[in-house]
């Protein structure tokens, strides 16, 4: 009776101990399965799990009908694994060979023969990559050994199905057009940052957002089936859509660069803009960089675009400023007059002279405008103050930026009217004493064109997103500077200085209005040195204002004169019109006498 107790008792012990010890396991198993369960997953993944970068593509530039002008595509880095690459060479009995031995192996395998010739690469180069990865982790397993390759090269090596070489693609900087408004659009730097042009202007539309996508693998390396999930989407950058049209700005910097060439010059550049929007619709110069080859080009060239940050006296180009604040404070019509002899002495050693000898002439505003008479200008300027020319070109935008906020964006020279001395009072009516950069004088003349209102400039239409709403938008304000008769008037002189003066600007069934002009250019201190530049600037059609084009050569070494750059804008006008089918005019031209009757 007594061992039935004792049994019992024991079994009861052994019952609890055995209950307590379920209790235990079930407690652990439901800690670890529901209270920790979260968290060591997280830790189980991050042991065997692997982390992607998902790329978001840097936004593509584009021209105003979607051409790419900068772009974004795929290229590939190949990594290789140098203990698993050594691991395959063994002796008579499969043992692995001393890291030495291996690498010597390594070095004369075909496959790093055949690598070479794909990708250009030394195997020289291959096994340095090899050795330092080596030497700094004798289980090396990451050796970058082919950076940045196009598709058809990636196809090329995978197809040598080499097991320790594995891919990585990422996104690269791709320009389409090389040198073509290559200054316009500017160029990324090594971390994918835009560096100059619209690409570091519009850094945050274009930029992208990397995302993350993790997968779960096996011992062996191999993913494991459904363990794929993105942790964090790409965000791809948006789409910079340019004013610039593709056809004609490749257009207009071929014809520059050969101009260039043709008169020996060290530069040159051109526009043409929308007169009724400001918008630029091309824009070059030469030598220009190639954003995908930024050394290719002398580093004076390489920076921001010259059209922005370049100034000089634009010269006898800025007579047509003047003269339009005459006729618009009713100083002067285009049939006041003056006798103007090659040159004059005024008072305080003041002289005076036109760029070649012409006998005492009775010229009108419009005979000044179609000689280019310095001589002229100031006569007749000299009735107007100088504080009220200085206003009219302040509203014209002369020492102003324009509205375009460009890189490294110059503001030009315009001095305070106190400031001037004798000479200045003089100069500045014929483009001396005062300096402006290509997009200024583009700003004034387009509201000298444009029926006397500025429409502000602009290179961007917006950026584009994913969609499809358009964010950075100009603002634009349009402002009268001038009456819209003086504009007219304007149109209508600078009209006869083609039909009488420069035939050669004119096109067969179209009214065209322009200016010649040549510079010298400036030492800085009140004189001039040897080097001129040589421009045209003007309108098509003056029955109908719409394009005005504006061609600029720096420094020729042949036919140092203004006639020198008309073949190119001839040229580049009569692709405009080409290009945005233009009607010709309905109207016959003006034929301002140029002198006194």
């Amino acid at each position: 009776m007594k061992t039935n107790r004792s049994t019992r008792r024991r079994t009861s012990i052994a019952l609890v101990i055995v209950l307590a010890l379920m209790s235990s396991l079930v407690y652990k198993l439901f800690d670890i399965q529901v209270v920790q369960a979260k968290s060591l997953s997280a830790q189980a993944a991050e042991r065997r799990g692997t982390a992607i970068t998902l790329y978001g593509a840097r936004g593509d530039i584009v021209s105003d009908d979607g051409t790419a002008l900068a772009t974004s595509d795929l290229r590939y880095d190949f990594i290789a694994s140098p203990i698993n690459a050594l691991s395959e060479y063994t002796d008579a009995k499969g043992n692995a060979l001393p890291q030495a031995a291996a690498l010597a192996k390594l070095a004369a395998d075909p496959v790093l023969a055949k690598l070479s010739q794909i990708t250009g690469i030394p195997t020289k180069t291959f096994m340095s990559k090899f050795t330092a990865a080596l030497q700094a982790n004798a289980q090396s397993e990451y050796a970058p050994l082919v950076t940045n390759v196009d598709v058809p090269t990636f196809d090329k090596i995978q197809a040598l199905n080499v097991a320790w070489l594995t891919p990585v693609s990422h996104p690269s900087r791709q320009y389409p057009d090389g040198a073509v408004a290559g200054n316009i659009v500017g160029y990324v730097n090594g971390a994918g940052q835009g560096a100059e042009g619209l690409e570091q202007q519009y850094q945050a539309c274009l930029q992208g957002e990397n995302g993350t996508e993790t997968y779960e693998r096996s011992r062996d390396g191999v993913a494991l089936p459904g363990s794929t999930k993105v942790t964090k989407p790409a965000k791809q950058g948006g789409t910079l859509v340019t004013t610039l049209n593709a056809d004609l700005t490749y257009f207009l910097q071929q014809n520059l660069g050969t101009t260039v060439g043709q008169l020996g010059a060290q530069f040159g550049q051109g526009a043409v803009v929308d007169l009724k929007t400001g918008e630029i619709k091309a824009a070059a110069q030469y030598p220009s960089v190639d954003p995908g080859n930024i050394d290719g080009v002398a580093a004076a060239y390489r920076s921001t675009a010259m059209m922005f940050s370049d100034q000089w006296e634009p010269g006898s180009t800025f007579k047509s400023l003047t003269a339009a604040a005459m006729i618009d404070t009713g100083y002067a019509t285009p049939a006041s007059h003056v006798m103007a002899p090659d040159s004059i002495n005024l008072p305080n050693g003041v002289h005076i002279s036109d760029s070649e000898y012409h006998p005492t002439e009775d010229m009108t505003l419009t005979g000044i405008l179609m000689n280019s008479s310095n001589v002229g200008i100031s006569e007749l300027g000299a009735n107007m103050s100088d504080q009220t020319r200085y206003d009219f070109y302040k509203k014209f935008g002369i020492g102003s930026k324009t509205s375009v906020a460009f890189p490294a964006q110059s503001a030009g020279t315009l001095h305070p009217v106190s400031t001037w001395d004798d000479q200045t009072k003089y100069a500045s009516m014929f483009g001396q004493g005062v300096a402006a950069t290509l997009a200024q004088m583009l700003q004034a003349y387009q509201a000298l064109g444009n029926g006397g209102v500025m429409v502000p400039l602009s290179l961007v239409k917006g950026c584009q997103q994913a969609d499809g709403t358009m964010t950075d938008v100009p603002k634009k304000t349009s402002t009268r500077i001038i009456k819209a008769s003086t504009s007219k008037t304007m149109l209508d002189m600078l009209e006869s200085v083609v039909t009488t003066g420069h035939p050669n600007l004119q096109i067969p069934g179209y009214r065209i209005a322009a200016k010649t002009g040549t510079a010298q250019e400036s030492d800085g201190h009140g004189g001039y040195q040897q080097n001129y530049y040589v421009s045209v600037m003007g309108f098509v059609p003056v029955d109908n204002p719409q394009y005005l084009v504006d061609v600029n050569i720096g420094f020729p070494a042949n036919r140092k004169i203004s006639s020198s750059a008309v073949p190119l804008f001839h040229d580049v006008m009569a692709q405009t019109l080409k290009t945005f089918r233009v009607s010709p005019s309905t109207s016959a031209p003006s034929k301002l006498p140029p002198y006194h009757q």
